[in-house]
């Protein structure tokens, strides 16, 4: 059908299996660090955070990992989510590029967060965990894991970036009508809030706070509580790859493969959810897709950060890995993409990156949201801050290839819906949004802050 727009999949079509990068991944792991000793963590110390089939999955060398029967029944809610060509968009830009996306918002949470909040909440509850902690920036990954924590009757507290809990408190309400607590962190509830305000009363809080509050709140309950992570660990990234697997079969449905495929990143989740089982394609079948990861100037771990070691937290209780970082202790400018705004990067895609594998560019906050009112004006969704500057790269790209007059075939993830986000929106309509790009200077004073870490 020369028209078609929509692309869908029968429930039938619901991935079994997902997709595991460690099987293929052509750039060796680097070792994941304890904290205080700096020698490659145990299962020991990460179960004080993790059931151990999350642990296992960490560290999985199988290309395939079946997903539970309990969490495709949830995931049944909302899966398989459709792929739709922008049609008018293209139409719009005039060009010769063909731009598909793949719809993440039709969730119940409305993003792609779902994928592993659901995983992750049943693993722990099959472990017998009762209450689980997390931190959240935007709200996404916090909305996500209160619907999934709710259906399998867990209690949950989220830790949500000060500056996001004010900027969007809608999300704040429906992770409450889930029935978690919700907390502006930095908190007066953990030793590292407390230290932190004390520095800094007026906080704006950052993403790597936000984890330390988590995490301590975790690790002191004496076992009755356990850590959900919403990016970065392998096995997060795993869960997502639900969206590649089914974005490849309606790729095919639609004739084509992508030139290039586009995902927003932050910690990396949804960009590994569509970029690794192309990637896969791309190192097992020959295929020869551009992987595109899009990034703020505001935050550009990729582009502007220093690949080395560095603690995953600011109070330096997570575990140590190396990762493209602005430093542990790095604060943000308060944009509009809470999502976007942590300091490193999921360290399978820095080594990809590092070795070529993926590429990487920033973009700037006031052309994002210029992108996302085209597409709105477009395509009739208004997108999430993050999923923006996806689309903001696929513009480049449809842009480019009408340059160049050729036809370029391009797939991105739009991660989630704009509904909550409409006191940004606001702020750019009213001329009060501007530009900030993360000064060069600031990575390498970070750099001076680095854990020693005596590994070649």
């Amino acid at each position: 059908m020369t028209n078609q727009t929509r692309f869908l999949l029968n429930e039938s079509d619901l991935p079994k299996f997902w997709y595991n990068i460690n099987a293929d991944n052509p750039v060796p792991p680097t070792p994941v660090l304890h904290p205080g000793t700096m020698e490659p963590v145990t299962p020991d110390f990460l179960s004080v955070l993790f059931p151990m089939d999350l642990i296992l999955q960490e560290i999985s060398t199988e290309r395939f990992i079946e997903i539970p029967e309990e969490v495709r029944e949830i995931y049944r809610l909302y899966r398989p989510t459709p792929l739709l060509r922008a049609r008018r968009l293209e139409k719009a830009l005039d060009t010769t590029a063909h731009i598909y996306y793949k719809y993440e918002g039709v969730s119940p949470a409305g993003s792609h967060k779902p994928n592993t909040a659901i995983a992750q909440a049943f693993y722990n509850k099959k472990a017998g965990t009762k209450a689980m902690t997390t931190e959240t920036g935007a709200g996404q990954w916090g909305s996500a894991l209160a619907f999934a924590c709710h259906f399998f009757e867990l209690d949950l507290e989220v830790y949500m970036v000060k500056v996001s809990y004010h900027q969007k408190p809608y999300r704040r309400n429906l992770m409450e009508t889930y029935g978690s607590r919700v907390y502006a962190s930095p908190t007066d509830k953990t030793n590292y809030g407390r230290s932190v305000l004390e520095a800094d009363p007026n906080s704006p809080g950052s993403l790597g706070i936000a984890i330390s509050e988590a995490v301590e709140a975790a690790a002191t309950s004496n076992g009755a509580k356990k850590y959900g992570l919403g990016s970065v660990l392998n096995h997060v990234l795993l869960h997502q790859t639900v969206i590649g697997e089914e974005a490849l079969k309606q790729m095919d449905m639609a004739g084509e493969f992508p030139d290039v495929v586009i995902g927003c990143v932050g910690g990396g989740s949804n960009f590994a959810g569509i970029a690794y089982p192309f990637l896969r394609e791309n190192l097992k079948n020959g295929k020869r897709a551009r992987l595109l990861a899009v990034e703020p100037t505001a935050a550009p771990s990729l582009t502007k950060g220093v690949y080395t070691f560095d603690y995953g937290d600011t109070a330096k209780m997570a575990p140590i890995v190396k990762m493209h970082t602005l430093g542990h202790d790095f604060i943000p400018p308060g944009i509009h993409a809470g999502g976007l705004r942590y300091h490193g990067m999921a360290p399978s895609i820095c080594g990809l990156y590092d070795a070529g594998y993926i590429e990487a560019v920033a973009v700037k906050q006031m052309a994002t949201f210029d992108a996302a009112i085209q597409f709105a004006h477009t395509e009739g969704i208004v997108p999430a801050p993050e999923s923006a500057h996806a689309i903001r790269a696929a513009i480049d790209e449809a842009l480019d290839a009408k340059a160049k007059g050729e036809k370029r075939v391009i797939l991105f993830n739009l991660s989630g819906h704009g509904n909550f986000d409409m006191g940004a929106y606001e702020a750019y309509l009213s001329g009060k949004l501007e530009d900030f790009e993360y000064p060069a200077e600031a990575v390498q004073a970070a750099m001076q802050k680095l854990p020693q870490v005596p590994v070649a």
